[in-house]
């Protein structure tokens, strides 16, 4: 059996929800749709023809094309078992929207008065640059449950910081719940 270990960046401990917003699932889907219908049966063709070629020792083709069928085949694993274990909640739902939960973008100044807009995501969906942070990242642990207005101190490795909360918003529905 191969472990967590073998199939992607971070591994989650084994009782951990793995959080996604609806468009980290909508992202993960689409990427394991492109390597599943795109990227593998390509591969496989350029194998099956470099296989036909004879030595396969030193076949470049053949070589470099099973290494990639490989790394395919650890995302596909990865993205099924996160998609799998998912619990994707929706920031539009927010009932709580004067406080920073899962999902909210937030807008905070530090004590130099430099602001930075972020938004809350899960572990796996995090991309910074697009403004989307981990929820277990240093920031957002600060920024839990703050209101605006509130100072939150930052622990960091290069020493901690201030912040001020000046802006929380949560995406809107875009269409009514039945």
């Amino acid at each position: 059996m191969v472990d967590d270990q073998d199939d992607g960046p971070a591994p989650l401990p084994p009782d951990a929800d793995a959080y996604l917003t609806p468009a980290g699932a909508a992202r993960f889907q689409a990427e394991l749709h492109q390597l599943r219908s795109v990227e593998r049966p390509k591969v496989v063709d350029v194998v099956s023809w470099a296989a036909g070629n004879g030595d396969r020792s030193e076949n470049g083709d053949y070589i470099y094309g099973k290494k990639r069928l490989r790394e395919i085949d650890r995302r596909m694993r990865f993205l099924i078992k996160r998609l799998e274990r998912a619990k994707i909640i929706d920031p539009a739902e927010q009932t709580l929207r004067d406080r920073v939960f899962f999902g909210a973008t937030v807008t905070f100044a530090d004590e130099e008065d430099q602001e930075r807009t972020i938004t809350i995501v899960g572990v796996d969906e995090a991309r910074l640059d697009h403004g989307e942070i981990s929820l277990v990242s240093p920031v957002a642990r600060a920024l839990m449950r703050a209101q605006v207005g509130d100072w939150r101190l930052v622990m960091k490795p290069g020493g901690d910081e201030e912040i001020e909360i000046r802006q929380i918003s949560y995406p809107t529905a875009s269409e009514p719940k039945p």
